[in-house]
């Protein structure tokens, strides 16, 4: 079947413009309408009127594209947005993209020609231009994930500011050779995070040593493999930084499979507390997200826009905290302190 999004590529222009051409608009120029209509024609592309006739009413359903629906972290989140979808009479429809740019898009141009009242992005690797065209088009929030530049409702923690916490909370600790197993570079949350564990080093005045610094896909799997690495350095780290719990976990599991003990001879701070921080030997020093508290905050913000009523604030950065469990040690001969608040609620 023929999608408007293919429509906009062999017309070498955007689907907000098909978008337009269809409805009419004088804000598209002679030219470029006849070839879009050229185009429709000779692909046959059949828009869905149902659903724009549908559009103009409420679907009372809201579309949420994650990135990876297995990831546990998405749990709470995605909890927090159906219990505000319901209290308010809306359905929520899920997208999971598998972390593929060809899904996310997909989706995003379901929002747009099918009956929903509106989208969350809990993942946002398409370009920023595509991002706006859609926010022009379809209520948007972003949930976890933000876009610089660009003024689109945002719900999430610092960080920034949330790496660089936990970093200095093992520098402090007495920690000298801190390593980072970072998320995708493609993400805009692991660039921060690496922002953050850098500037921490550097704040401490240690060497900053790039190949301390390896990049993982935030499963369990590349975090084991990155250890390996970071272990068979001629100057190991004693302490690591990951990205995310299931990449700690699996820091721990390729410690222990070398004989290394953790956290006695190698402290490891994740990031996210999902219930599995909890479940691993020792349990996991990790950086706790609110992650509940995102997915109401973020619903809430949409379907304020939905019904026709402007956010209060259009960015909203929720606190995070450290959670100080038995995967650290401080060898600076103080005594670790647990439930550290980092950040405010804005």
């Amino acid at each position: 079947m023929v999608k408007m999004s293919d429509v906009a590529k062999a017309a070498n222009v955007s689907s907000a413009t098909v978008s337009r051409v269809l409805a009419g608009s004088p804000h598209v120029s002679k030219e470029t309408k006849e070839r879009v209509l050229r185009v429709i024609e000779e692909l046959n592309y059949k828009p869905n009127r149902l659903a724009s006739n549908l559009r103009r009413m409420s679907a009372k359903t809201i579309m949420v594209v994650l990135p990876d629906i297995t990831n546990p972290f998405f749990a709470k989140i995605v909890q927090g947005f159906e219990d505000v979808a319901h209290e308010r009479g809306y359905y929520v429809l899920l997208g999971d993209t598998g972390n593929r740019l060809s899904l996310e898009r997909e989706f995003i141009e379901l929002s747009r020609e099918r009956a929903v009242d509106g989208l969350i992005l809990a993942t946002a690797r398409i370009p920023n231009k595509e991002i706006q065209e859609v926010s022009e088009h379809v209520p948007l929030v972003l949930a976890c994930e933000y876009v610089d530049g660009l003024d689109i409702p945002t719900v999430s923690i610092d960080n920034v500011g949330a790496a660089r916490a936990a970093t200095e909370f093992l520098i402090e600790s007495g920690h000298r050779r801190v390593a980072h197993i970072s998320g995708p570079m493609a993400v805009v949350l692991s660039r921060d995070r690496v922002k953050g564990y850098r500037q921490a080093v550097q704040l401490h005045d240690l060497e900053l040593d790039d190949r301390l610094i390896q990049e993982g896909d935030f499963t369990v799997q590349s975090g084991y493999h990155n250890m390996l690495k970071l272990l068979s350095l001629d100057n190991p780290p004693t302490a690591v930084f990951a990205a995310n719990d299931e990449m700690a976990v699996g820091a721990i599991k390729a410690a222990k499979s070398l004989g290394i003990r953790v956290p006695e001879d190698l402290s490891v701070i994740g990031f996210d507390d999902i219930p599995l921080a909890m479940l691993v030997e020792p349990e996991l020093t990790t950086v706790h997200q609110p992650q509940y508290d995102i997915g109401r905050h973020a619903m809430r913000m949409l379907l304020d826009i939905v019904e026709g009523r402007a956010p209060r604030r259009r960015q909203v950065v929720l606190s995070h905290r450290i959670v100080v469990r038995g995967s650290t040690m401080d060898v600076s001969g103080s005594e670790q302190t647990g439930n550290r608040v980092e950040g405010v609620t804005l």
